[in-house]
């Protein structure tokens, strides 16, 4: 009986130890350069029926705060920081495919939330802006 106990004791604090390390392992780092390269253009893409994302969120007071776009349609250095910090705010980094900023612009038969007041960007997961940003939030 002592030998049983002392194995599923060992066993228990094994188990511990490793969820332990697991809740302790850092999250993957958002990509800057790729964010900047491949995401933030598709904020300013015009998708047949829906506005521009960043007409909407640039400068708007909603979860997804861009920077309002510049005469001249480019956004600076600065403001392209600004719009990482932003959109890195939507990654859900402990479970990636639920973050807000795959979901929420998704439609609901595909897996998005129901709510989108710019409509869905995202017919499904199959389109290829959708899938940058899952590749950006770490899903891919």
């Amino acid at each position: 009986m002592p030998v049983r106990l002392t194995l599923v004791c060992a066993a228990m604090i094994t188990l511990c130890a490793g969820s332990v390390a697991l809740a302790a392992a850092p999250a993957t780092a958002l990509n800057y350069e790729f964010f900047k390269a491949k995401v933030q253009p598709i904020f300013l893409e015009k998708r047949a029926g829906h506005a521009r994302c960043v007409v909407c969120h640039g400068g708007a007071n909603n979860a997804l705060h861009l920077a309002p776009l510049p005469p001249g349609g480019q956004w600076s250095e600065d403001d392209t920081k600004n719009n990482f910090a932003a959109v890195s705010g939507l990654v859900n980094r402990a479970d990636p495919a639920n973050s807000r900023l795959l979901i929420h612009p998704l439609a609901p038969e595909a897996g998005g939330d129901m709510f989108h007041s710019g409509g869905r960007q995202f017919a499904s997961k199959d389109d290829p802006d959708w899938k940058i940003l899952s590749q950006f939030a770490g899903v891919n």
